[in-house]
């Protein structure tokens, strides 16, 4: 396989050219696992696990390789490589790590296009569309909506149309693996070279539909809860996977946690309709409370705006804002800490 069937492009080309000459080579991870990753190579497969010098230099998970990066390598004559560097990422899509600790976790990278796969039964959930649309757009690929599973559902129109609400000018579209209904539709998104992820919570059919696409079942599946449409996890680990006719898919993991990571323009990007009414405030901070002509509470008190999608915008905005509390807290303390070290090695070479 050629690394142009794998997505390579100018871009990486260019990002490669200082490692021309000195025995490297350039690979793509297809799958991550517990310190190791298989990367696809022109010469094959390899199991690869990073060098000694890029783990000390590290300074979080989101310096470590992920499902779609483009690394480069040594050793890769044999079954086993080295991985000394991970290419600049032209996308990727992004979640706070679970627990307490302020860190990204980088899901997939180097996407032109995220398939945002939700189940249309009982656990269909506009709000959490929301919450990945916001990752989608911050992502740097385009967002497109997967309503998946249809023939379990009679009420597709109006689903359709509640999810239109909350993603304007994002393509939706309706499928089912077991009818093949919509599947059509979606090949129009896999081009050759075209990385699509297929990102959702458990149980939303993302396996399924890879296999759908693939035209043959590679990825395990599991039967959801019958209690509460819930899925299992169906895929523990993320994996690329190259289509026949040279797209490539990346199936991820079930998110059953989808902690936000990113910035406002995302949020604007999710919520645009209500950045529409924000720009017409008499006051450029407005927090829409108390303040005189706030176009955004007349909107509401108008029925222009839903009131349900303005309190998640709040809630994600308040998210946002503590995360980026939590960020520079961190940023401070680590710095004091970098700083209580030097000075304690001056005044112990000073007293020399």
């Amino acid at each position: 396989m050629n690394l142009e069937a794998l997505g390579w492009n100018e871009f990486f080309a260019s990002q490669f050219k200082p490692y021309l000459g000195q025995g490297y080579s350039a690979g793509r991870v297809s799958a991550e696992f517990k310190h190791l990753y298989n990367v696809i190579t022109e010469n094959g497969e390899l199991i690869s696990g990073v060098s000694g010098r890029m783990r000390y230099e590290t300074s979080g998970p989101q310096d470590f390789p992920a499902v779609g990066d483009w690394v480069v390598i040594s050793g890769s004559g044999g079954e086993r490589a080295t991985i000394h560097a991970i290419l600049p990422r032209q996308s990727k899509f992004s979640r706070k790590m679970a627990g307490k600790t302020v860190e990204e976790q980088v899901i997939a990278s180097n996407i032109e296009t995220i398939f945002l796969v939700s189940a249309l039964n009982n656990d269909f959930n506009p709000r959490r569309i929301e919450r990945y649309l916001f990752l989608a757009w911050e992502s740097g690929a385009n967002p497109v909506i997967i309503l998946n599973k249809a023939d379990l559902c009679h009420n597709n129109s109006q689903k359709m149309a509640d999810v239109g609400a909350i993603a304007p000018g994002v393509p939706i579209h309706v499928v089912s693996c077991v009818n093949g209904a919509g599947l059509a539709e979606l090949n129009k998104y896999l081009g050759k070279g075209h990385t699509v992820a297929l990102l959702g919570s458990s149980g939303a059919g993302k396996s399924t539909l890879s296999n759908c696409l693939l035209g043959k079942d590679i990825q395990k599946v599991n039967e959801v809860r019958s209690g509460d449409d819930h899925g299992r996890h169906t895929t523990t680990h993320g994996k690329l996977i190259p289509l026949p006719w040279g797209a490539l898919l990346i199936d991820t993991p079930g998110l059953r946690e989808l902690q936000l990571w990113g910035t406002d323009e995302g949020l604007e990007a999710t919520f645009s309709d209500i950045e529409f009414y924000a720009e017409q405030c008499q006051f450029d901070d407005c927090q829409h409370q108390a303040e005189p002509n706030c176009a955004v509470k007349k909107a509401l008190s108008e029925g222009k705006l839903d009131n349900a999608r303005y309190e998640s915008y709040q809630k994600l905005q308040k998210e946002l804002d503590y995360l980026s509390r939590k960020e520079n807290i961190q940023e401070y303390l680590a710095n004091k800490a970098k700083w209580k070290k030097i000075m304690k090695i001056y005044k112990h070479n000073k007293h020399k």
